[in-house]
């Protein structure tokens, strides 16, 4: 969009209208050379911001990927311990049901013992 340069009749009077002319595309001239020249420096200034913030996900994509495979290996040596526990609470849980069964069992014995002596000798005791 090139510069729009309004002059005062006065001032075209004491130049002439060719000076004014001149100097209007002259302006025009800096205006368009200065605005090329600041679009490469805002694509130069974007390549490097462009650039840098590629590196910086780069590292950070790296930093990610260590971050994750060293959660990775704690959750492996976690689960291998909650296999380990877990292991180790079947066992119990194994051992103290058997021990339930081998009580239940007496008592059941004893109980039937009871029961079949009660039956056993209580009609005798009646008249």
């Amino acid at each position: 969009m090139p510069l729009t340069v309004k002059f005062s009749e006065q001032f075209y009077r004491k130049l002439g209208h060719e000076a004014v002319d001149e100097l209007v595309n002259w302006f025009n001239a800096v205006d368009a050379t200065y605005r090329g020249d600041l679009r490469e420096l805002n694509e130069h200034n974007f390549a490097r911001f462009d650039a840098k913030l590629e590196q910086r996900v780069t590292q950070l994509d790296a930093k990610l990927e260590q971050g994750l495979a060293e959660v990775r290996a704690d959750l492996a040596g976690l689960a291998a311990k909650l296999e380990q526990r877990l292991a180790e609470v079947r066992a119990d849980l194994r051992d103290e049901l058997h021990a339930q069964g081998k009580m239940l069992m007496r008592w059941m014995v004893g109980l039937w013992i009871t029961a079949v002596a009660a039956l056993y000798f209580l009609p005798a005791a009646r008249p």
